[in-house]
């Protein structure tokens, strides 16, 4: 198939135009025009480009791309490195950063929900990117934990009471711990993202509001392989999702 057809069909379906985001979405790196095989991953690591090109990859899909507003604009280093694999090989990075995270079917937030069985509510935050629900049945923080460990193969850091009953929940995957606040507003039990910060511990210690950090990497592995997957079926094409070791 057309690499522009592709392009413009994710484009409209994960509506690029509305987000105001941190770097560009959508293709970063051209290749070659035709497109028969996907891979995708998390991040557009140096390891990922070797998986997909031993792969056969015409085209590169990931969630964290390249070019991040105030980074370094020279093509030297690790980015010259990245860039020369690339186009030596002709494969294609395309990168959907918050487009991703908010899709309301192949979203990192949807997805995420989906592996730790959560219930979607409502929307809330800046470009309404966080999520707010529920668990079908309560459960102690500490037995929560233990199911966001087993559904993401990575121990969580709970802060917060390990007996405290969870019901009500907001979400947002990646690097969002700054959205505790504004969770805090929404009435819930307990907040879940990738990361956290020093000044995190706090802020949960006296809203009262428990804290999960379950990995940014972690929390973000799930859109990418639904697009990529919706992406094969719809153009009769190939993917494949590789898993690139992160720890954080």
């Amino acid at each position: 198939m057309k690499l522009i057809e592709l392009l413009d069909y994710t484009g409209q379906l994960l509506q690029v135009e509305r987000f105001r985001d941190y770097c560009p979405n959508g293709l970063q790196v051209a290749g070659r025009e035709e497109v028969v095989s996907i891979v995708s991953g998390v991040s557009a690591s140096m390891a990922l480009l070797e998986a997909a090109a031993e792969a056969g990859a015409d085209l590169v899909l990931v969630h964290h791309g390249y070019f991040w507003k105030n980074e370094e604009t020279c093509v030297t280093g690790i980015k010259r490195t990245r860039l020369k694999f690339l186009l030596e090989r002709d494969i294609n990075l395309l990168a959907y950063h918050l487009p991703l995270d908010a899709h309301p079917e192949f979203g990192n937030n949807v997805q995420l929900a989906r592996v730790l069985g959560l219930m979607i509510d409502s929307w809330f935050g800046e470009q309404s990117l966080a999520a707010c629900g529920r668990l079908i049945e309560p459960m102690p923080l500490a037995a929560f934990g233990q199911r966001v460990a087993h559904a993401l193969q990575r121990e969580p850091l709970l802060l917060g009471d390990p007996d405290a009953n969870i019901r009500r929940i907001a979400w947002c995957t990646g690097a969002a711990q700054d959205v505790l606040e504004q969770a805090v507003t929404q009435g819930v039990d307990a907040f879940l993202t990738g990361e956290v910060s020093e000044r995190t511990v706090h802020l949960a210690r006296e809203s009262g509001v428990a804290f999960i950090a379950a990995g940014h990497h972690a929390t973000e592995r799930y859109g990418v392989q639904a697009l990529g997957e919706h992406l094969a079926s719809h153009f009769g094409i190939s993917h494949q999702y590789i898993e690139i070791d992160n720890p954080v």
